[in-house]
C-alpha cells in the first residue's frame, strides 16, 4: 500500500525543515549508545512469548545530564510518570499535572522546530496564527482525555498512547512510540528489548539510525513490532505528528514522506479533534530498501 501510494513532495519539504531545525536531537555514538543485537523473530498479534534475540539492553548508554538539562526533555519527562497504563481505567488529571501539560507546551512553542511548524500550518489554513490559540488547538489535540475503552471514563489521550504507551485489556500493549520512555522503562526494569525488525538480510539497520522497528515486552506484555524515532526531541515528535493530523479529516491518514537519509510512512488516527494515535513505519534507509 505504502508504495503505491508515491512519495509527498510537500510533507517531505516541511519535516525536512523541521529535521534541519531540531538543534535537541541527540548525536548517536556521543550521546547515546544502542545496541542492536539480533534480529526479533515473528510473534502472533496477541501473543506474549516472544524469543529474545537481544540478552543486553536496546540502550547501552544515555548522557541523562543532557536530558535533564535540556528543558522540553526534562519537562516531556515529568510527564510520563502521570498516565495510568491501562485503557478503561479513568485518568484524573491534577492541578499539578495540567501546569505540567502547560509548561511543557510553552516550552516547545519556543524551539524553532515548534516555530517552523506554527508557521507551515497557519499558510495553510490549518491553525490560528495566535500563539495561544495555537497552544489551545495543541492542547486538545495532545492532551484532551476521550474515552479509548467503551467501558470506562475518559481513559486516554493522544500524549499517553503515543509517548508513554497503554495496555489494552491487560492483554496488549498499544502505543509506546518514543525513545526516551523505552529508555526510561528499560532501565527501570520493566522493559525487555527482544530484537530488531526488518525483512531479508540486507536490511540490517546501523546503530546511528533514528528511526528503527523493534519488537519489545513492556510488563510482560509483547509487542510483536513497534517503531520509533531514536534521539530525535519530543518538539520534532509533537510537530511532525501536528502536521500530519491537520492535513486531513480522515480516520486514518498515512503519507510516505523522505525524511533526511530515511524513507518513512507516517501513521496518524483520529479520536474526533484529537490525536489517536501516531507512529512512523521505516521503509527504507540509506538507499537499503526493505
Amino acid at each position: 500500500m505504502a508504495r503505491s501510494q508515491g512519495v509527498n513532495h510537500e510533507l517531505s519539504e516541511i519535516l525536512n525543515q523541521l529535521w534541519s531545525r531540531d538543534t535537541n536531537r541527540l548525536k548517536p555514538g556521543t550521546d547515546y549508545t544502542i545496541s542492536l543485537q539480533g534480529k526479533a523473530g515473528y510473534v502472533a498479534q496477541g501473543s506474549n512469548t516472544a524469543r529474545d534475540m537481544a540478552r543486553a539492553p536496546l540502550f547501552a548508554y544515555v548522557n541523562e545530564g543532557k536530558l535533564k538539562n535540556i528543558k522540553t526533555y526534562a519537562l516531556f519527562m515529568r510527564l510520563l510518570d502521570n498516565y495510568e497504563m491501562s485503557t478503561g481505567v479513568s485518568e484524573t488529571v491534577t492541578s499539578e499535572e495540567l501546569i505540567e501539560n502547560d509548561l511543557f507546551l510553552n516550552a516547545i512553542l519556543e524551539t524553532e522546530v515548534m516555530k517552523c511548524a506554527h508557521k507551515y500550518l497557519v499558510s495553510k489554513g490549518h491553525s490560528p496564527s495566535d500563539q495561544q490559540q495555537f497552544k489551545r488547538q495543541l492542547y486538545n489535540m495532545w492532551f484532551r482525555l476521550y474515552h479509548r475503552d467503551r467501558s470506562g471514563g475518559e481513559d486516554s489521550c493522544g500524549f499517553e498512547h503515543v509517548f508513554v504507551g497503554e495496555s489494552k485489556k491487560g492483554k496488549e500493549i498499544t502505543g509506546f512510540h518514543n525513545w526516551v520512555q523505552f529508555y526510561l522503562q528499560e532501565k527501570h526494569g520493566n522493559v525487555d528489548y527482544k530484537g530488531y525488525k526488518a525483512q531479508g538480510n540486507r536490511n540490517t539497520p546501523d546503530e546511528d539510525d533514528h528511526v528503527l522497528n523493534l519488537q519489545f515486552s513492556w510488563k510482560g506484555l509483547v509487542k510483536p513490532v513497534g517503531s520509533s524515532f531514536i534521539g530525535v526531541s519530543p518538539e520534532f515528535e509533537v510537530a511532525l505528528f501536528t502536521i500530519l493530523f491537520l492535513a486531513s479529516t480522515e480516520k486514518v491518514t498515512t503519507a510516505v514522506v523522505k525524511v533526511d537519509e530515511y524513507l518513512l510512512e507516517m501513521v496518524v488516527y483520529r479520536q474526533g479533534r484529537s490525536i489517536g494515535t501516531s507512529y512512523p513505519k521505516l521503509l527504507s534507509s540509506n538507499n537499503r530498501d526493505l
